[in-house]
């Protein structure tokens, strides 16, 4: 961005805010707005008269499971309803020093759990598609603002699929990075890699500029140590692109594989040959259903049930009977797994796969319990197709298919090896450029300041 770029930082977060009082009654993106605290910066950039970093003047707004100095973060949950942090987590402290303008804080389910973006305090977020829809959890919320034109990107947070979902159901790109590309040197298990930070924006480009403003080392993170910003490298030629629908193991609804097939089919007919092809994923249930709920189990037992949800409560249950032997052969079996993974990789350049196993469904709805009318075992299968890819550690963009006259979007993962992520990012732009796999404005995006 250039100084004239920074000079006018006032005059783009009165235009987004503009937006987010014209759209935001509807479409609940924000749980906290921080109008004054965007204005205040605006004005610092401006008095410099000169970019003080790379993301100088953008607006963003931070995903409210992420702490921000002085302004209320909740993690979506009635029982944090009033908590203001005192220092601002190191992907945000990041993206405030390159520049960042933020404006609030977008809606989440209670710690990030959940089917729908909703909470005790506010919500459900809806869909700029459709707003009766759901935006899909837990980053819905920071989907929608940038879909609907609020923020020039959005940063979320991915467990099981929480930035993946939430881009595809409301046609807009994402990544989610090898763990560790984005440092956390507060997390409490400093070598566990199911979740990380992400971003979400309506190109490519952006994706790569500000991740290329975030990542980097920190010497509290041991997941960080590989984390760099390399110089550009060439793309293969031609592109070795495998696809799968169901990783072999995961409930697809038909309408999702058939949308799958049809930007199957737009890759082969431009890059030439997808083969069929996924890494065996036949114990993902099993590891997953040790590992996250063991998690959710030990970081929010303790708390007052009748303060959480459903949900959270549902989880912890689940968490508590998981002995210390389960636990490590589960971790045992990551291990082997994720490796599976890495050896793919040695015979294919990407593998592609649906965003989510469903299509956008009601708010009415609290969960997804079967799929195309069959029973899922339990609340959070239909998450399969983007837990199968946390579990080995992977980078993953998110790119919204071409629409081919559909009413709602349809996005599609796109994986790579662990440690791809700058490789990745250059053949996702690729894909999106050559292949039509691009933002489309919603409806929404024709009202608003």
């Amino acid at each position: 961005m250039d100084a004239s770029e920074a000079m006018h930082a006032s005059e783009r977060v009165e235009r987004a805010l503009r937006r987010i009082d014209t759209l935001d009654g509807t479409l609940k993106a924000f749980i906290t707005l921080d109008a004054e605290g965007a204005r205040r910066a605006a004005a610092v950039y401006e008095a410099r008269g000169a970019p003080p970093g790379p993301l100088a003047g953008l607006t963003t707004a931070i995903k409210d499971l992420t702490d921000t100095a002085g302004l209320r973060t909740t993690y979506g949950s009635w029982y944090f309803r009033d908590h203001v942090p005192a220092e601002d987590d190191l992907v945000v402290a990041r993206l405030r020093a390159a520049g960042a303008l933020v404006l609030g804080k977008t809606m989440t389910p209670e710690f990030g759990f959940g089917a729908l973006c909703a909470n005790r305090l506010d919500g459900p977020t809806a869909n700029p598609w459709n707003p009766a829809l759901t935006s899909g959890g837990s980053s819905g919320g920071a989907a929608v603002a940038v879909a609907a034109g609020m923020v020039d990107f959005a940063h979320g947070t991915d467990f099981g699929g929480s930035v993946r979902t939430p881009a595809g159901f409301c046609g807009v790109a994402s990544l989610r990075p090898t763990p560790g590309m984005l440092p956390n040197p507060k997390r409490a298990r400093g070598y566990d890699m199911l979740a990380t930070a992400g971003f979400l924006a309506r190109d490519v480009a952006m994706l790569e500029r500000v991740l290329a403003a975030t990542t980097g080392p920190h010497p509290l993170d041991p997941l960080s140590t590989a984390a760099s910003v390399p110089p550009p490298t060439g793309l293969p030629v031609p592109l070795r692109i495998a696809a799968t629908a169901d990783f072999g193991v995961t409930p697809i609804a038909g309408e999702v594989r058939d949308r799958f097939s049809e930007a199957v089919r737009v890759l082969d007919d431009r890059f030439g040959p997808v083969a069929a092809a996924h890494p065996d994923c036949g114990d993902a249930f099993p590891i997953f259903h040790t590992l996250r709920p063991a998690h959710i189990h030990r970081d929010y037992g303790a708390l007052p049930p009748d303060a959480l949800s459903e949900t959270v409560r549902w989880w912890i249950e689940r968490g508590a009977g998981i002995s210390a032997d389960a636990y490590l052969a589960a971790e045992a079996a990551r291990t082997a797994y994720a490796r599976r993974f890495v050896r793919f990789f040695d015979e294919h350049d990407v593998l592609v796969a649906p965003a989510a196993s469903v299509m956008p469904w009601p708010n009415t709805i609290p969960e997804v319990t079967e799929i195309d009318g069959a029973a899922l075992e339990t609340i959070v299968d239909y998450l399969a197709v983007t837990f199968a890819v946390t579990l080995a550690g992977c980078p993953v963009i998110t790119l919204p298919a071409p629409t081919g006259g559909h009413a709602l979007p349809f996005g599609l993962q796109i994986i790579g090896p662990p440690w791809s992520d700058w490789r990745l990012l250059a053949i996702a732009r690729r894909i999106e450029a050559e292949a039509g796999f691009a933002f489309v404005a919603p409806p929404l995006m024709d009202s608003g300041g």
